[in-house]
Formats: C-alpha cells, structure tokens, sequence
C-alpha cells in the first residue's frame, strides 16, 4: 500500500532560515513520499493500524501563546514551553546548560546538529516524516563538569484543528556531567498528530535522570521516537508513561557504546475505553560490561489495546553484559487486548541475561480479602489496580514528578467514582 497520509504542506522555520536544513527536509520528503504504507502484514506495525492518521488533510501548526501545559508543584524554575512546535518566550538556563533553536544555527551548528540525529536513525519511518516537516529542532548542551541541579522542564503544548507538530530534540550531555529532564507533552483542544523525536548523548562518566510523559489525552495521535546513546561509565535513568490519546506509538533504542555504562528503563501505559498505546524497545549491548535492566507495566481498561515489544540484543563483543527485562500486564476487563513481546538476541556467551512477560486479571481471593472486611467492590478494584503499577511510582527520584503524576493517575483509575481518589493521592 502506497503511503496515503495528507499533509497540506507550507516551508517550515527551519527550512526557510537555513540551506543545509531545507535541503535535509527536502530529502527526507521524497523518501518518506516513496514508503510503503504500513498494514497488519507489517511486523512492526501489526497490531497498531494508523487509520486514525488517515482521517484528516494536516496542516502545519500556527504558534498560539495561550496554554500553560504541565505545571509541576516545584519544578518550574526552568520551564521551555513549546506550543505548537514553537518555542515560547527566553527562558533562563542554569549555568553550565545552553540552548540552540536549530533555525538560529549557523551552516556548520547545523550540519553537526543534523549529523547527529541522522546517526541514532533507524527505519522507523516516522523520523522522515518529522525531518520533513520540521518545525524547529532544539539543541541542549550540558557542558563538561556541569552538575546541574535545577531540573529542565521540555513543556509540550498542542492545539488547534487537524494540526500536525514536528519536533527535535538534541540533548548533548558532556563528560562528567549531571542534569535532570523533562519532557511532557499536553494536549489542550482540537485535533493533533503530534510526531516528536528526542536524541539523548550521554558522554563519559555523565549522569542524566529522564521523564517522557505522555499525558496528551483527547484528540490526539502521537507517534515518535526517544533514541540514547550512552558512552563510558554513563548512567542513564529514564522513565516514560503514556496515558489518553486516539493512538499513540513510542519507540525506544538506547545503545551501550561505552564499557561500564549503566540503564535504567521503567515505563507505565494506561489506555481505557478506545486508546491504543504502543511502546517498543530496543536495547543495543555494543560493548563489554554493561548494564540494563528494563521494567514496564501497563494498565489496560475497557475496550483499549496496548501493544509491548521490548528486545534486547547482546553483540558478540558484549561480554559480561547483564540485562533483565520485565513487562507486567493487567485487564481490567474482558475485553481490554495487550500484545506483548519480549525479545532476547545474544551472540556473547559469558552473559546474564533474562527476560519475561505477564498477563492477568484482577485476583479474585485478593477482592475477596477486601470485600470480607467491608470494602466495596470499586475501592478494591481501585486500590488493586493503582498497586499493581505504584511500585514504579515509589521508585522515582523526584518528589515533583510523582506529586504530579499521583492525581492524575487517580482520575484514570477512578473515573466512575470521583470520590475514590482518596485512596491513591
């Protein structure tokens, strides 16, 4: 099937500022124009049609200064508000961290900007379509011995109708440096497709603590890509959730490029009535001694579909990698679907490896225990469910974050009774 997405398409920021990116736009426009559309006979896309990508012309997103999007309790000293794919404002930066808007770059900023998202690419076919379509890229350095203290809050805003943001994010963690980000993403009114990438380099002996939240709920299509690089004795802590949206797809490759590097990749998705949400994972053991371990848990309601790939894929020079991965499901109804696939592919022989995959329902002596002591069916179910994925939530590092996300959390599991947040916040 020939590729049938509409875009009614005008020159973006970036192309009309700078050569380099117009003629890297243009590029990708006509190979993205000569793709195959995927089916349910692509492997990748199985079980994730993207006919909800078809039911509307796009247009390019006009920048509105009118939302807000996420507020955190304490984390809004450093807050870069894009709405629309725009940035909003000047924000001030902590010292030791700087900021690039890709269409403000010069030839040579911009040919290094490129190259380096351009490395961490892989057939997703997506980033095409988000290097052709491009609103604006933004380029974040962390600079060598920098420890930054001050979280940065990346705070995506969308709205309007049939509007289609493209996005970039370039994150250059420098040597021996330390920094905490966020990215959030928040859907206000109308109707989005919303096709956002992140490219995360972590350099030697870096640390970077990572949020993706995806907490775009109504009207809403939102299909990208997080890539990570990690060199020597990096370490990489990285959270995502996904809740709400139409369809929304999320594919994550972090490659061990460095020995002693250390991941840690947890993720919650919980889609009720018609949402789909889609996460695969991809995680590249390039190199000797290094370790990832890999939790994601999903919560899946009503008539909703969630799909989970995760691989892991050990090099023949990996030695002495460990890597685990773990991926829980609960169905809350019978006629909620989860697809899930965990994947090992190892060609080092001295590893530590493991990988496994869960499906359940609700434990019925559990609701029992409750129901014999006087609590409701709904408290219980309430309660059961929120502890199936609260031990993710415990392990966050950042008070912040988790204040945020507990209220929200407890709308999705209580939204027939209002009043039953009060067992989860």
């Amino acid at each position: 099937m020939t590729n049938q997405l509409i875009v009614a398409t005008t020159p973006t920021p970036v192309a009309s500022e700078n050569a380099t990116a117009a003629h890297w736009a243009e590029s990708a426009a006509s190979r993205f124009a000569q793709l195959p559309w995927p089916t349910r006979k692509t492997e990748h896309w199985k079980y994730t049609p993207l006919k909800a990508l078809l039911d509307a012309q796009w247009q390019k997103a006009p920048a509105k200064i009118s939302h807000t999007g996420v507020v955190f309790e304490d984390f809004n000293e450093v807050t870069i508000t894009i709405e629309n794919g725009h940035l909003q404002g000047n924000p001030a930066l902590p010292k030791g961290v700087s900021l690039k808007c890709l269409s403000k770059c010069t030839e040579a900023e911009t040919t290094e900007f490129l190259e380096k998202v351009a490395a961490q690419k892989t057939d997703f076919m997506f980033d095409e379509l988000n290097a052709s379509l491009l609103d604006e890229g933004y380029w974040l350095t962390i600079e060598k011995n920098a420890q930054v203290t001050t979280p940065i809050h990346f705070n995506f805003v969308t709205n309007g109708n049939a509007n289609i943001v493209n996005t970039q994010i370039l994150v250059d963690a420098q040597p021996s440096s330390s920094a905490v980000l966020v990215e959030s993403f928040k859907h206000e009114s109308g109707s989005v497709f919303v096709n956002p990438n992140t490219t995360l380099y972590v350099e030697e002996n870096a640390q970077l603590t990572h949020y993706h939240l995806l907490l775009d709920e109504g009207d809403v299509r939102h299909i990208g890509r997080v890539a990570a690089v990690m060199q020597r004795s990096s370490k990489l802590e990285s959270f995502h959730m996904a809740v709400g949206g139409v369809v929304k797809r999320k594919d994550i490759v972090v490659r061990h490029c460095g020995e002693g590097g250390e991941l840690i990749l947890n993720g919650v998705y919980l889609p009720k009535g018609n949402e789909h949400i889609d996460y695969h994972t991809i995680l590249e053991h390039e190199v000797p001694h290094c370790t990832s371990q890999e939790v994601f848990r999903g919560i899946i309601g009503d008539s909703a579909t969630a799909v989970f790939n995760g691989r892991i894929h050990i090099h023949k020079d990996a030695q002495k990698s460990l890597a685990e991965l773990s991926n829980r499901n609960l169905l809350l109804s019978d006629k909620a679907t989860i697809y899930t696939k965990p994947e090992l592919e190892i060609y080092a022989d001295d590893v530590k490896c493991a990988h496994g995959a869960t499906i359940a329902q609700l434990d019925e002596s559990e609701l029992f225990y409750f129901l014999s002591r006087g609590v409701s069916r709904a408290e219980a179910e309430v309660m059961l469910s929120f502890g199936f994925i609260n031990e993710l939530l415990d392990a966050l590092p950042h008070d912040p974050v988790r204040q945020l996300l507990r209220p929200l959390l407890a709308q999705v599991f209580s939204a027939k009774s209002g009043d039953l947040t009060r067992h989860l916040v």
